[in-house]
């Protein structure tokens, strides 16, 4: 039975998958008709110009670097967040000092933080820093209301029966806290590529998909543009994937 379901899933999203390229198709088809073919390239150009960057060694070293930017932005974020939750989880006085911050950086566009950053900062350095800023809020929120979320009847109960503060935590307080900390770390991820690549895309740093996009838009290269877009799309599912199931496996062991 659940073979079967898998298959329907997965020939549901092949259906809606093949639906919306025919529709890419078809608007290329009439923007080439109508003499703006280069606004809207066809799936075909586009994925010969993604196989032409698959062939070059200036693309994996983009990619390297850029992933290697966002994931440092990202780990920096949630390691950070995660601390700042706890600290302010436990203590109102540093709640009430750090809240004002941190939402003021949650509602801050993305475009202000990297034009600023680049007056204090290497321009190397400015996704990274963003990517940082940007997953840092979203962490801080999620962990702190699972840090919140334990029923406190039942860590009462605990006490009242003796349990020790270190099998509160285990079996109590981690396991309520760990649906919070995976949803915190995976749409973080997600949001971390975005603000990254907005960054490079400003900042153009040497070896970046950010510089591919911002070079493809300006020799009007629309095919390459869409296949440096595609890129960051394929890699953010999947990094945002593999993060959900190493999450996932760690519960499970747990």
């Amino acid at each position: 039975m659940k073979k079967n379901g898998k298959l329907k899933k997965a020939a549901a999203a092949l259906a809606v998958a093949l639906v919306w390229l025919c529709l890419w198709l078809g608007s290329s088809f009439f923007a080439k008709r109508a003499g703006f073919g280069l606004l809207l390239p066809t799936p075909a150009d586009v994925c010969g110009a993604l196989r032409e960057l698959l062939r070059t060694k200036s693309f994996y070293l983009s990619v390297g670097r850029s992933l290697l930017r966002v994931l440092t932005g990202w780990a920096g974020g949630v390691a950070a967040g995660t601390a700042l939750a706890a600290l302010t989880s436990f203590s109102k006085p540093v709640h009430l000092f750090f809240a004002p911050l941190l939402h003021i950086i949650k509602a801050t566009p993305v475009a202000s933080f990297i034009i600023l950053a680049l007056v204090l900062m290497k321009k190397d350095s400015v996704p990274a820093f963003t990517g940082f800023l940007m997953s840092l809020p979203l962490v801080w929120a999620n962990v702190s209301e699972g840090l919140t979320a334990p029923n406190e009847q039942l860590t009462e109960m605990a006490r009242a029966f003796g349990m020790s503060r270190k099998n509160e935590l285990q079996y109590i307080r981690l396991p309520a806290l760990a649906p919070y900390f995976t949803a915190a770390a995976t749409t973080s991820m997600g949001l971390t590529w975005k603000a990254c690549i907005a960054a490079e895309v400003i900042c153009t740093p040497q070896s970046s998909i950010g510089s591919g996009i911002y070079n493809a838009k300006v020799y009007l290269e629309t095919p390459s543009l869409f296949a440096w877009t595609l890129t960051v799309i394929l890699f953010s599912v999947l990094l945002e994937m593999l993060i959900k199931k190493l999450l996932r496996k760690g519960e499970i062991k747990k």
